[in-house]
């Protein structure tokens, strides 16, 4: 590929593929918008496809544009008959289904801020996220129920509205899940509370018109609260104009057609990763998304991938490895899929190349924080650079400056903390000043406005894409020298028997810290650890070889596939 014009402030335009512009003009509008314009531009249209699999067989059905917005407008109403009015924050807790899709945007459209929440927590979990956010309304899986009608005495809860996850089930799968899966599963419960009500019958009840909200674009859409990897989650407060313009640049980047595109919906919506990858990227180009409640459920991705010829599949790692190693792979036709997303981990080449060579789409290694909803770098998929995150997005600018102090600019090829500034950067941290004033700040020097300081280490090579050293909490300082546990990973990783592997540091009298590893080995093959050691010293410098390997059945980890190092490093701490 011959390079386009070069730009001197950021060199990777040059490499951005044909129709991708370097900068957009974002509508300026509320992000529920662009669903009112897919419905009044493709009605009839598929928007959701949403179901099971029985075996290798997908079971679902569909909901269309039309159905969907009006959806929306009746879960408005009904919000604002119950009180919510600008800015108020109404929770979800629930996985992909549906119903989080019409809360989401139906919390916006009645003025309130959408608080997606991870459905995995415990109740204590739940508890602090509702306390935090300040949330009055939960819209929660009839299964959790009783979880959150036990915690509500130390929340504002007002009122939980209760759904089942059959409730837009096609009718023989409803029938079967009734027979064989709700009592069985927690999902027939009663409600107990005068204040609480079903889903279904709040739409039932709701009368329109809706209220009037004026929604500007620096206005508050949604609370996404960080994965937690490094401390307590905080709440990011994103706007209208950070959700809607990374939606937007994101079907730029993926060359998405109008009303043509079906995408597979298994990360979870309550992550930044999957609300704007498959979600609103979906809307924002009038697509469907096929929606998978269990991301694990790889039977399902394929049937569904085969039976709706899918085209976009945004994923991590290791679901690319769980298709790529599937006994039944090749029982599906999964050579619909033209782009793939991947994310929250690193992704190794073998992973890549054996997903490529089943689909023949093009899987490209990207990144983002939830702090920046959540896309800033990916790789174009015309010039793809292997072992890096790519180039900025859109409209984003991004600079290396001094680990130490954070005020010095870094030339090209030097390592250091990247900063990001871009229209899809958080507002801050939900009512956390202090923490906002550390994460997003000013450098005259370096240019106008405020830079979001990521905490990952790492450089912009000779051409403009951006390699990940690793994060600045998790550096290891051994004898002196800065280790990099992602470095360390990698190497593992190359290890034909290592299917996961985490590294994290540890208190070392010789050293001042030493590097220890922890991985889980493939399906039926074993090694040593001092296999796995010899393997990284033929690899690593002396001072970056693990001293210890430890074997585990599996690696703590996020909904999202990252590995909680933080628990690794509790692990070691305790058997201290």
């Amino acid at each position: 590929m011959e390079p386009r014009q070069k730009s001197i402030n950021k060199p990777w335009l040059q490499f951005y593929d044909e129709g991708v512009p370097p900068s957009i003009e974002y509508p300026s509008i509320p992000l529920d918008s662009l669903l009112e314009k897919a419905a009044a531009d493709h009605p009839d249209n598929p928007a959701i496809i949403f179901g099971g699999s029985v075996g290798s067989k997908v079971i679902d059905s569909t909901m269309t544009y039309r159905q969907l917005n009006d959806s929306v407008n009746l879960f408005a109403a009904a919000m604002q008959s119950l009180g919510v009015k600008k800015g108020d924050r109404v929770a979800m807790f629930m996985p992909n289904c549906p119903q989080l899709v019409i809360a989401y945007y139906g919390a916006m459209r009645a003025g309130g801020i959408a608080v997606p929440s991870n459905f995995l927590y415990t109740a204590k979990e739940i508890q602090n996220q509702l306390n935090d956010s300040g949330a009055q309304i939960i819209i929660s899986l009839s299964s959790f129920y009783q979880m959150i009608d036990n915690i509500r005495g130390n929340t504002k809860l007002r009122h939980i509205v209760v759904t089942n996850i059959k409730e837009y089930f096609p009718p023989l799968l409803r029938m079967m899940f009734t027979l064989l899966k709700e009592k069985k599963g927690g999902h027939a419960v009663k409600i107990t509370n005068p204040n609480d009500i079903w889903f279904k019958s709040l739409l039932n009840d709701a009368e329109l018109p809706l209220e009037p909200v004026k929604t500007i674009p620096s206005d508050t859409a949604c609370l996404i609260y960080t994965g937690g990897t490094t401390g307590i989650p905080k709440g990011a407060e994103l706007t209208h104009r950070n959700v809607l313009s990374n939606a937007i640049a994101g079907s730029f980047w993926s060359h998405s057609q109008e009303a043509k595109e079906i995408s597979i919906g298994a990360l979870p919506f309550f992550h930044s990763y999957g609300m704007t990858a498959v979600m609103n990227m979906t809307i924002a180009s009038a697509g469907a998304m096929v929606l998978i409640p269990d991301p694990r459920d790889v039977l399902h991705v394929m049937g569904s991938i085969n039976k709706h010829k899918a085209t976009l599949y945004s994923a991590v790692p290791s679901s690319y490895t769980r298709i790529n190693t599937h006994p039944d792979v090749k029982k599906f036709d999964l050579r619909s899929v033209r782009v793939c997303l991947s994310g929250a981990a690193p992704l190794p080449l073998k992973v890549q190349e054996n997903f490529q060579a089943i689909t023949g789409g093009k899987l490209v290694e990207a990144f983002g924080m939830t702090e920046a909803s959540p896309a800033t770098h990916v790789n174009p998929l015309e010039r793809n650079k292997i072992g890096t995150i790519g180039t900025p997005w859109p409209d984003t600018d991004v600079r290396i400056v001094d680990v130490d102090t954070g005020e010095e600019e870094l030339p090209q090829g030097e390592i250091g903390e990247m900063i990001i500034q871009g229209p899809q950067v958080m507002k801050g941290y939900w009512r956390m000043p202090t923490e906002t004033a550390n994460m997003l700040r000013e450098h005259p020097s370096i240019g106008q406005g405020k830079w979001l300081h990521s905490g990952d280490i790492a450089y912009m090579d000779e051409e403009g894409y951006f390699r990940i050293v690793d994060r600045k909490k998790d550096m290891i300082i051994c004898g002196g020298f800065n280790v990099y546990p992602r470095n360390i990973e990698e190497v593992l990783f190359q290890h034909p028997a290592v299917k996961e592997a985490g590294v994290v540091g540890m208190q070392d009298e010789y050293r001042g810290e030493t590097a220890i590893a922890f991985v889980v080995l493939k399906e039926g093959m074993t090694v040593t650890e001092q296999e796995i050691i010899d393997h990284c010293t033929k690899h690593l410098a002396k001072y970056k070889v693990p001293s210890k390997v430890i074997f585990r059945a599996a690696l703590p980890m996020t909904a999202v596939g990252k590995v909680l190092r933080r628990e690794l490093v509790k692990e070691l701490t305790e058997e201290k």
